[in-house]
């Protein structure tokens, strides 16, 4: 084929690469059995080339951005993937974020060329339960081995035909086997679908056109991204955050905050993004793999370039990210890293915004409410008399920003999932939602006034063990601009009338009737007004 790449062809490609992806994904949804995978759409699904590099990747879960590749590079480094082999990995210290987010990889071969493959295609999905010391596999742990099930690439199918020894062995370490074979069928399917359209592509176009654009969208990813930089005044910007430190282990309610600093700098079309400062790793689970940070990074770059661009690996080659080994942004085996994907990844973001407050003072929004207030829960079903396990996320208020206020009720930044529905929720498990509203006035003040939070009660039909993950509970969503912060989030326990306030961070045996109340924080207001609203 010609070098010449055609500018229309180059969008048409774009668009083909990205449906694949998002028909993976809707494939996933439909034929998963869990709400969370279902309901929630807590899933990524993405396309790679030959050589295991990024090329396209549905509108789906932003913390999965940086880090799927790592999940390829590892298998593709454990062993050659051979037409019909499916590779799975949980592992966070092997391309992983932490051990709910199971993994699967294909090498996709084109029949009449089987000696190398043209593309990987991966799927990623949340588990509800992977083992661990409490059901939802998201505990208060202090170490990688607490917290469930880990798994290094190993072949779940090899040329076609399924290790029912491995998949027996995975299913007899969980609290809900019949689920989870149910959802890694569903992703073995969404990664069939994603060869069967591909395959097409290739027979009706060529590989060689094929694969032709898949380097030149990288390649188109990368322009974008110095065009980009370019546009911002070299020089370093530095900021800092912190994290409540509730995950840092050293009591539920009285944890030392935890920083995270990063300074950018720009130099032409270059960026490097360095952590050093950020706080050392953690004995509690807040503790981020180097992946979370790049998909933080990621992520930001992302939300920055035009809207049409890419999503492809190529928008990271301008960029140097520095994530020291030891601290809380790039943890050492074997810490623990259950809220690190969900909780610090959140605020890896807040401080990188902060940061480029000073050189894109027209763009960026304030604070997001900064967590995703990660509620699981499990025990024995009153229905079923077997086990049962749940995890969420909840929403809060987005940052207002320079064109106008912050959304309310609403998935931000490290996640892109939605809340669970009322009617699911109590249709699967013993659990009644007794509210769920807005929270209303929790969003900063400003010229633009910040989102409002949730509130979330939900009663206990049956005794069960309830874990929490939250944050923003001490240190509020920043304001910018002059526009005030958002509100912090609470936690209550309510048992017979009686109102006792909890820690962001804690898992607690509920009976029967017990009432869990969340209100998660408000978004910080943008711009100072005489009158803010």
């Amino acid at each position: 084929m010609s070098n010449f790449v055609h500018p229309i062809k180059l969008e048409i490609y774009r668009n083909l690469f990205s449906s694949i992806a998002q028909e993976m994904g809707t494939v996933l949804r439909r034929t998963a059995y869990s709400p969370n995978i279902k309901e929630r759409r807590d899933y990524s699904c993405a396309l790679f080339d030959g050589p295991g590099q990024l090329v396209a990747m549905g509108d789906h879960m932003p913390v999965h951005l940086g880090s799927m590749p790592l999940s390829v590079r590892a298998a593709i480094n454990a062993f050659p993937l051979r037409p019909g082999d499916v590779v799975l990995l949980n592992d966070p210290f092997a391309g992983g974020t932490h051990l709910p987010d199971i993994t699967m990889i294909a090498a996709l071969y084109e029949p009449s060329n089987p000696s190398r493959p043209v593309s990987y295609l991966a799927t990623r999905a949340h588990h509800s339960d992977v083992g661990g010391m409490s059901p939802g596999s998201m505990p208060l742990s202090g170490d990688i081995f607490q917290e469930g099930i880990r798994i290094p690439p190993l072949k779940l199918y090899e040329a076609g035909r399924l290790n029912r020894e491995l998949l027996r062995f995975l299913l007899y370490n969980v609290r809900t086997p019949m689920e989870r074979e149910g959802d890694l069928a569903a992703q073995v399917g969404s990664l069939k679908v994603g060869e069967k359209r591909l395959l097409a592509l290739i027979h009706k176009n060529g590989r060689a056109e094929v694969t032709a654009y898949m380097k030149a969208l990288q390649d188109y990813g990368e322009r974008v991204t110095r065009r980009l930089i370019s546009r911002v005044a070299d020089g370093r910007y530095s900021a800092e955050d912190l994290l409540d430190g509730g995950g840092a282990g050293e009591g539920l309610s009285k944890g030392r905050s935890i920083k995270i600093k990063v300074a950018v700098e720009i130099a032409g079309e270059k960026m490097k993004v360095d952590f050093s400062g950020s706080a050392p790793q953690v004995p509690g689970c807040f503790n981020a793999v180097e992946a979370i940070t790049l998909s933080a990074v990621y992520y930001v770059l992302r939300c920055l370039a035009p809207e049409d661009t890419p999503t492809s690996a190529g928008l990271m080659r301008p960029v140097r990210v520095i994530a020291p080994q030891g601290t809380i942004v790039n943890a050492n085996y074997p810490a623990a890293t259950a809220g690190g994907n969900v909780e610090t990844s959140q605020r890896i973001v807040d401080a990188l915004l902060k940061a480029l407050c000073a050189a894109l003072p027209d763009q960026i929004p304030a604070a997001s409410s900064g967590t995703m207030n990660n509620l699981s829960l499990g025990g024995i079903h009153p229905a079923t008399g077997g086990p049962f396990s749940y995890y969420e996320t909840i929403g809060g208020g987005m940052g207002a920003g320079p064109r106008g206020d912050g959304d309310s009720g609403i998935h931000t930044h490290m996640t892109n999932s939605l809340n669970t529905p009322i009617e699911a929720f109590e249709r699967h498990f013993p659990v009644r939602v007794q509210e769920y509203r807005l929270r209303q006035k929790s969003g900063g003040r400003g010229k633009f006034r910040g989102g409002d939070g949730i509130v979330r009660s939900l009663e206990m039909l049956a005794d069960c063990q309830v874990t929490l993950l939250s944050e923003r509970r001490r240190h509020p969503p920043y304001g910018l601009k002059g526009g005030r912060c958002g509100k912090t989030g609470n936690n209550y326990l309510i048992v017979k009338g009686q109102r006792k306030k909890l820690p962001g961070t804690f898992s607690l045996p509920l009976l029967k009737g017990d009432i869990i109340r969340i209100e998660t924080p408000g978004g910080g207001g943008w711009g100072k007004n005489a009158q803010q609203r």
